[in-house]
């Protein structure tokens, strides 16, 4: 597998328990402590880890769910959300006063990108770094100890239902490619450098994560999708509106079934070379190195002049001490 690029070494961001000394899977942190140790605060590293890349059988994985006769529906339905494949759209963003630089969200709902009021950007994305270079150091003071405090806390614990999101405006603006319209920029913990592509296209209207956050920010709220039968005041919504209905205040697309609006604006983004149509999945690469002696073993060689090597073949398989000393 290491041969062929499937198995592969990176930095990665892990959960680290500092009294076991080991990394923890996201099963194992319990409201952000220790399952062992329950005392224990996990705390968030970046280390070097083995993977292997089942990113590239995710479909694969995904329809052979079906040929498995005899599993519990309730088994197959939790693989089916773990590999969660989702079928939408690549949105490209310009950033005002920086040419060179653009941004690039992964939405299911492209029907709601006239309804964009603001952009998120996970707090451990890189490109915070660039767009932060050339501001006051009070702002980029301000983003680096939001960073600072957001990266001691846990997947889980970030995305929890109910908990209060919290973010900080990074003090620069992007376009809206549809509308021309400038967005603010915000780095916020809800967003996640490993899904998609580390970033938001915030619709407040249309998504009650967004809502909640704008209300707590201040921030325009833009409705673009009525019901059926009825008109929405953005000013007086209490939650956001997440069903189907009409398209409005978005151009062209006005009066359309916004389902229908989905491939359409789709197909305007491709036209204005500022999007596409993709398939997005949450699964990631299985990290394999995670435990100490207990753990797989994993046979390589890490030399010198030649870098890392796969230990010879008839020197398989490779077995740990009988009686270690730790």
């Amino acid at each position: 597998m290491f041969k062929k690029g499937i198995t592969y070494k990176k930095g990665g961001r892990v959960n680290w328990c500092p009294e076991c000394n080991t990394v923890l899977a996201n099963e194992q942190v319990v409201d952000g402590n220790c399952w062992r140790h329950e005392k224990t605060e996990v705390e968030q590293k970046e280390l070097e880890q083995w993977y292997i890349k089942i990113t590239d059988y995710a479909d694969e994985l995904l329809k052979d769910l079906d040929k498995l006769t005899g599993w519990p529906e309730r088994v197959k339905t939790m693989q089916r959300n773990w590999i969660g494949r989702s079928e939408g759209s690549l949105i490209e963003f310009k950033v005002k006063d920086m040419p060179n630089t653009k941004l690039t969200t992964f939405t299911t709902r492209p029907d709601t990108a006239f309804g964009i009021t603001y952009l998120v950007i996970a707090a451990e994305h890189p490109i915070i770094d660039t767009l932060i270079k050339d501001l006051p150091e009070k702002k980029q003071k301000e983003v680096r100890n939001f960073i600072k405090e957001t990266s001691k806390r846990t997947v889980i614990d970030r995305t929890a239902e109910g908990k209060a999101k919290t973010g900080v405006a990074l003090g620069r603006n992007a376009i809206n490619p549809l509308t021309g319209e400038e967005i603010p920029l915000w780095v916020a913990d809800y967003a996640l450098v490993e899904y998609g592509t580390g970033m938001v296209m915030a619709v407040p209207a249309h998504d009650q994560r967004d809502f909640e956050f704008a209300k707590k920010y201040k921030l325009p709220i833009k409705v673009v999708i009525n019901p059926q039968d009825s008109k929405l005041n953005a000013d007086k919504m209490a939650r956001a509106f997440v069903d189907n209905g009409i398209m409005v205040n978005s151009g062209e697309f006005d009066g359309e079934n916004n389902r229908d609006a989905i491939k359409n604006i789709t197909k305007k983004l491709v036209k204005l070379k500022a999007g596409e149509a993709t398939i997005n999945y949450k699964l990631r690469d299985w990290l394999v190195s995670r435990q100490r002696y207990w753990g797989t073993p994993i046979p390589i060689i890490y030399c010198d002049k030649c870098g890392i090597q796969a230990a010879p073949q008839d020197e398989l398989p490779i077995l740990l001490p009988e009686n270690p000393d730790f």
